[in-house]
Formats: structure tokens, C-alpha cells, sequence
């Protein structure tokens, strides 16, 4: 496994392992968790030279407090990389990324106006901007993205669409703790009290999932924002139940389609999202 900062460098481990062999990547902002490393060790079983990028990008923040905040702990990362067999770890800075400040703007309709695009402006072109810039620096035939973020991959997926690139989107299972809290990077920034209480979030949303058959959508989806606001320490900023390829609120089940519920909510100051298939 090498650690490699600059673009130059990258290409150049690149070439010296094989240009002609295909190339999968694992884009990440740090702060790794088995959840990523899941991720990795998928990637590692099905190319045979794997990159993992590590990279707080700064497009998709929309609150600077958020993005200050963000942890990085990249030594700890590599050391949880080091056993998987990840054959290069691509953590550059700002202007490696952009050497030019990224002006595109990209339009992904109503992809981006429900639930994540709705409460966090401009993030999915953040999003976008850096995945598209890997994809163009690195050029894999596969990346590999965690469910949790599950419109962020439709994002990915349509913008790999729009600008027509050869890499395939593998989406990968959501990883939990033993709790059932979905396993973010944000979690290490949680009190050993808020983590234990966040849970609530993952057992409501089974707990939903169960009711699925007994209740109609909107009273599931009323039921799972009051269960989760009763928790003193949790905040529902959303709970939607939306079809799974549009990403839409649906008004009620039909027995041949898959749904997703999915939920973000304060705990405390940090903000958690998860969700569920019904």
C-alpha cells in the first residue's frame, strides 16, 4: 500500500503497478470506519489495483462551521487500510483536487430537490464536482458507495449518465454498530451517551419496516418522526418513504415496488442520516 499526495505521484504508481489493469476506486472523506472498509475489501476482491481516496471536499459543504468540524484522522486510516490490500491511498489537498476553482453546475432535476438537495443547498453539486474529478484523475472501471448515502449514489449514478463515463457504480450494504446505529464518520464526534441514544434512529426505522403491512405511508411516516422526537436527544430534520429510482414521496404502497425510508436527524449538533428498504 503507498500513500500518495500529488496527482504526479498517483499516475505514477499507476503506472508502475500496470496502467493496463483496471482500476477500482473507494472515494472517501476520512475519517474510516468498517463500513468503509467493507467497501475496500469488496473493491480489492474484484480489481486488481485498488485506490482509495481520502479527501474532505470543501464543494459540498454548505455550513463552514460543518466542514471545520469534520474529523480527519488520517493516520489512524491508513492503519485501518493497511490489512486490506489496498494497493494505493490518494489523499491530496484543495488544489490538487482543483487547481482551478470547479465552477460547473450541474442539474440532476428532481434528484436534487427532495430530502438531502432540499436542506443542504448545493451540496450534491459538491458532490459531483469531486466525485467527476476523481473519476477524470483516476479513471477506474469501477467505484465503489456505501447505501447509507442512498441519493447521493442515485446522484453519482445520473451525473456518471449525463457526462456519459466508462466506470461502473457498485452500490455496497450499509454497515451498522452492534447498536444498529448505520456507521458514519460522524459518530466519532458523538458522546458515548448521544451514540447510545442515536440508535433509536435505526431500530425506528425497523421497526417501520415491520408495521409496513398495518399501516398506510403517511402513518408510518408520522409515526417514525414522533417516535424518533420523543428521544430527548434526537431531532428529525426529515423522514420520507420515496420510490427508489426517482427518489419521490410516494402517498401509498404498491405491493411490486421498492421503497426506501430514509431519515435525518439531529443528535445534539450532529447531524445523522440512515434509511431503510420497505
Amino acid at each position: 500500500m503507498k500513500l500518495v499526495n500529488t496527482v504526479e505521484e498517483l499516475h505514477a504508481e499507476i503506472q508502475r503497478l500496470n496502467p493496463d489493469k483496471t482500476v477500482g476506486l473507494v472515494p472517501t472523506m476520512g475519517a474510516l470506519h468498517q463500513g468503509h472498509i467493507s467497501l475496500v475489501k469488496q473493491a480489492v476482491s474484484e480489481n486488481p489495483i485498488v485506490v482509495v481516496s481520502i479527501f474532505v471536499n470543501p464543494t459540498q459543504f454548505n455550513d463552514p462551521n460543518d466542514l471545520e468540524h469534520y474529523p480527519r484522522t488520517l493516520e489512524n486510516d491508513l492503519k485501518l487500510l493497511e490489512p486490506t490490500g489496498c494497493s494505493i491511498v490518494f489523499a491530496p489537498n484543495a488544489k490538487e483536487v482543483y487547481p482551478e476553482p470547479d465552477k460547473r453546475k450541474f442539474n440532476f432535476g428532481i434528484l436534487e430537490q427532495v430530502m438531502e438537495g432540499q436542506h443542504r443547498p448545493g451540496h450534491f453539486n459538491g458532490v459531483a464536482q469531486v466525485v467527476s474529478r476523481l473519476f477524470e484523475l483516476i479513471k477506474p472501471a469501477k467505484a465503489y458507495f456505501g447505501l447509507k448515502d442512498f441519493q447521493q449514489l442515485a446522484i453519482v449514478k445520473n451525473m456518471v449518465k449525463q457526462l456519459q463515463l466508462p466506470v461502473e457504480i457498485v452500490p455496497c450494504a450499509i454497515i451498522r454498530e452492534e447498536s444498529g446505529l448505520a456507521m458514519s464518520s460522524r459518530n466519532e464526534l458523538l458522546t458515548d451517551e448521544q451514540r447510545k441514544n442515536a440508535a433509536v434512529i435505526s431500530e425506528t426505522l425497523f421497526k417501520a419496516k415491520e408495521l409496513k403491512g398495518q399501516k398506510s405511508v403517511k402513518e408510518i411516516t408520522d409515526w417514525v418522526t414522533e417516535t424518533i422526537n420523543k428521544n430527548p436527544f434526537l431531532d428529525v430534520e426529515y423522514f420520507e418513504i420515496v420510490d427508489d429510482e426517482q427518489l419521490q414521496p410516494v402517498n401509498n404502497w404498491n405491493e411490486n415496488s421498492t421503497y426506501f425510508g430514509c431519515v435525518a436527524a439531529f443528535c445534539g449538533k450532529i447531524r445523522l442520516i440512515d434509511n431503510i428498504v420497505f
